[in-house]
């Protein structure tokens, strides 16, 4: 069995590695939008919308599950029924992404004539039913291979996957699919899906050179049903609205009379303004894919301290780097989306976006520690009501109210989502919120932009920014030198304390302070 490497360096590396395939995924959304335009983005938009739901429908849970079983029996030392625990994973995710295969296969036609509106898009449906199984098992193997903290073997992996995908991707564009929003769209789909392949030949392998053993799993299938179906449940209604969002914003947009091409009008939102406004966040998601796992074995150790320690050096961390990113994007937004997509209108959508990437990224991390506390049931119920909460919105302020009313439904519908998941988290790791230094934080982030937002240039507002935005937090002893003095420990300053474990949160604030310093 390879070296597993301690959480710290774990975090630091799958954070590395996000950042740098968010980079590249985001540079390759500029590249395709510069080959197809506005409007071949949103076609784009809307078929993987569709294959969206259909991957989520295939892995019904069971990624998440993998992690969670994984870690909760190598929190209690039992290492001999990991094996047993992959096998069921393995026989749940076939036979649910084999149904969602096949029901995308036969649907395909209509959905591409009745939904997407272009019956050309069929083929790439088809295409993506036909990949689907396979992708599930990749999932089921990433979610093993983050659990067992075999983070190093997973990025190598995941790094080499992206590479063969947008090589395979550029190459197919180049020699067959022109101008053509619907060939583009099989290249991509063609792509992702053997990029997934290569992803899980290389795992199964490096999987069985660790010749395990199973040993006897009790009740592991009810566990992976306790596990699995609300997460299943959960993410199948709120993807089935997601994709119905996305199918039916063009056709209540057209409504408006305002808004003169409505596929245009979308495909900048979701193919340009949202890859912008999520890509630093790959810094944090990296966090969070270790906090399921980590949390799960503290909950099964029953070691209480810790999971407190945990939430709140999440929340705050995630808090503080998404402010300063916040900040950043404003002012920035002008010359990122010239330089990138050349466009005055992606502007005004990014900035009116941006001042939400706080109550973003914090819903992620928020996400992930409730997931990993096992909380699934709460989740199913908060996602049905602020689904159902989006889509009545948007059918009614659409046409009414344009891109501006898809914003308001957006704003309110996370807005409560967040706040219902945050109150769940606090009262199950009984933490509580500190409220004024949250307002501090936020009063700090809005006074340092406003001042910066005065200087002239680009990079000397950003950097008067960041420099303001400390110094506030310092002062108003957000930050304190018992924060800068464990930031020094971990990077080698001083010792850590003898026996401490290594912080799975400490990336965040890794990741903060570099940016902040």
């Amino acid at each position: 069995m390879s070296r597993r490497l301690p959480i710290f360096y774990s975090a630091l590396l799958l954070t590395g590695v996000n950042l740098l395939l968010r980079l590249a995924g985001t540079s390759f959304q500029v590249y395709l939008s510069g080959r197809i335009g506005p409007e071949g983005i949103g076609l784009l938009q809307l078929v993987l919308s569709v294959g969206s739901l259909s991957l989520v429908a295939g892995i019904a849970g069971v990624r998440t599950a993998a992690m969670y079983l994984t870690a909760e029996e190598l929190g209690k030392n039992r290492t001999e029924n990991v094996t047993h625990a992959l096998s069921a994973c393995f026989v749940y995710s076939i036979l649910c992404s084999s149904c969602a295969a096949l029901i995308l296969y036969r649907l395909a036609p209509w959905l591409a004539d009745f939904w997407i509106g272009n019956t050309q898009t069929a083929g790439a449906l088809r295409l993506l039913a036909a990949f689907l199984p396979l992708t599930c098992l990749c999932c089921v193997m990433t979610g093993y291979f983050t659990a067992a903290n075999r983070i190093g073997t997973l990025a190598a992996v995941e790094v080499a996957e992206q590479l063969c995908s947008m090589g395979l991707t550029m190459l197919a564009l180049k020699l067959w699919a022109g101008a053509s929003a619907v060939r583009a769209c099989l290249c991509v789909i063609l792509g992702s899906s053997l990029g997934s392949c290569l992803t899980l030949g290389c795992l199964m392998v490096l999987r069985q050179r660790e010749h395990p053993k199973a040993g006897k799993a009790p009740q592991i299938g009810q566990r992976l049903c306790r596990i699995a179906l609300p997460l299943a449940a959960a993410d199948i209604l709120k993807a089935g609205i997601s994709t119905a969002e996305n199918l039916m914003v063009p056709k209540r947009l057209a409504r408006n009379p305002a808004v003169s091409n409505p596929l245009a009008s979308f495909g900048m939102v979701s193919g340009m303004t949202f890859p912008l406004l999520m890509f630093p966040a790959c810094i944090l998601f990296g966090l969070a894919e270790l906090l399921i796992p980590e949390l799960a074995r503290c909950a099964a150790g029953g070691n209480e301290n810790r999971i407190q320690h945990l939430v709140r050096r999440s929340l705050k961390a995630s808090l503080l780097y998404a402010l300063a990113v916040s900040g950043l994007l404003l002012l920035l937004a002008r010359s990122l989306c010239l330089r990138f997509y050349g466009s005055e209108e992606a502007t005004l959508s990014l900035r009116r976006y941006a001042p939400l990437i706080p109550m973003l990224y914090c819903d992620a991390i928020i996400d992930a520690m409730t997931k990993g506390l096992g909380q699934q049931r709460a989740c199913v119920r908060y996602n049905i009501l602020t689904s159902a909460m989006d889509v009545g919105m948007l059918f009614v302020l659409l046409p009414r109210c344009g891109m501006q009313g898809y914003f308001l439904s957006f704003l309110i519908s996370h807005g409560v989502n967040f706040l219902l998941s945050l109150r769940r988290l606090l009262k199950i790791s009984q933490v509580s919120l500190p409220l004024g230094t949250i307002g501090k934080a936020l009063a700090s982030a809005l006074l340092s932009y406003r001042i910066a937002a005065l200087a002239s240039g680009t990079a000397a507002s950003c950097a008067l920014f960041l420099i303001l935005l400390g110094s506030l937090l310092w002062l108003l002893g957000v930050i304190s030198s018992r924060d800068l003095n464990w930031l020094r420990g971990i990077l080698g300053a001083k010792k850590t304390e003898p026996g401490r474990k290594p912080d799975s949160v400490i990336l965040a604030n890794y990741a903060f302070f570099f940016f902040l310093l």
